[in-house]
């Protein structure tokens, strides 16, 4: 079923091939995990009309002939000599290469190799947008795997929740997650983790430091795992002893946009209209100049991927899109409040990979 899976990747792959001397040059290391099955940080994939060749150096021959899927492991000495063999031997006079991954020096490193050989190289975004349409969609494995990254994260946040009271720092919040979601069979964290307290809560991206948590203090908390290469993202926002009531009024006037856009998102759907429900509901609360972000974004083998749940993006939401939801306000030298939902698009609605309580947490 798995092997299945990554040949159905690469047959679409492919379907941008109209001739058979054209050809695919995959250099970017997600890309390239995604169509061959070895994730790793080294690595480049070449696809022809008919067959498909993973070039690794001598560290990484034996673990990419062990995981990869679908194509030949080839052990380079000179990467750009071997691909050009490849390429003579298979008759390819045109290479797509990704642009994404692609600078002035590689380009040109590449068109001098290639055209020796006889190839072009051609440098539009036909290849990009193929691949984003591609994986902008997760299959049933890949779900899998955000679901158990979900849920090394929700077991590490629950955990957290004992040493959080006042006189910790943010710093020990940051680092007993990061230990806990390690421990708890997890790659790595998806990112520097946000755990800020007080004023800073009023930060969306705020950095955790040596400040101190405080009783009556807001604490947010923006914490992901990674569980064989893909992504989880969840926010909760909790408040530390108690919460006065312009806290409870924000924290309810974010849960209520929160929830009214995880209504609206289905397969058919337009981005803008999600991001507009929770937009509208914050707007109309008198709160919109505070909700500077967009209410979400996709997930899957990197934390922020197509497609952005934004004002101006029209693209409609299809099933197995995986989509967060994470309207925020945020009020400057005061508190702010997100709350993170992950959600994956059905026809019918969506099924949240979340299962934290979003009601206020006074801990």
């Amino acid at each position: 079923m798995l092997q299945q899976s990554f040949l159905s990747r690469l047959e679409k792959l492919t379907s941008l091939l109209k001739a058979d001397n054209e050809a695919i040059l995959i250099t970017n290391e997600i890309n390239v995990g995604y169509f061959s099955g070895f994730q790793h940080s080294e690595g480049a994939m070449l696809v022809t009309k008919y067959a498909s060749y993973l070039f690794v150096d001598f560290r990484y021959f034996e673990a990419a002939q062990k995981f990869s899927k679908n194509c030949k492991v080839i052990c380079y000495s000179r990467f750009l000599s071997d691909v050009s063999n490849i390429l003579k031997t298979t008759a390819v006079k045109y290479l797509y290469v990704e642009i994404s991954d692609l600078n002035l020096f590689k380009f040109n490193k590449y068109k001098e190799a290639f055209l020796n050989t006889g190839v072009e190289c051609i440098t539009t975004s036909a290849l990009d947008s193929k691949i984003t349409e591609i994986r902008i969609t997760k299959d049933k494995a890949e779900c899998e795997k955000i679901l158990k990254a979900q849920q090394i994260t929700e077991e590490a946040y629950f955990e957290v929740l004992n040493f959080l009271k006042p006189g910790v720092t943010e710093r020990r919040i940051a680092v007993e997650l990061e230990y806990l979601i390690k421990l708890k069979g997890a790659e790595r964290v998806s990112f520097d983790l946000i755990t800020i307290t007080g004023k800073k809560t009023s930060l969306p991206h705020g950095v955790p430091s040596d400040d101190v948590v405080c009783r009556g203090d807001f604490f947010t908390m923006d914490i992901g795992a990674v569980f064989e290469g893909y992504h989880s993202d969840t926010t909760r926002t909790v408040a530390i002893g108690y919460a006065d009531d312009e806290k409870r009024e924000i924290y309810n006037i974010v849960l209520k946009a929160q929830l009214a856009a995880l209504e609206k998102i289905k397969a058919g759907a337009l981005c803008s209209d999600i991001d507009k429900t929770a937009r509208d509901i914050i707007d109309e609360a008198g709160y919109g100049k505070y909700f500077g972000h967009s209410t979400g974004h996709g997930v899957g083998l990197e934390i922020h991927e197509a497609p952005a749940v934004s004002p101006k993006n029209n693209v409609k939401l299809k099933p197995g899109m995986v989509i967060t939801d994470e309207p925020g306000i945020y009020l400057p030298q005061k508190f702010g409040v997100r709350i993170e939902d992950m959600v994956c698009v059905t026809e019918e609605g969506c099924k949240n990979f979340v299962t934290l309580p979003k009601e206020l947490i006074i801990v």
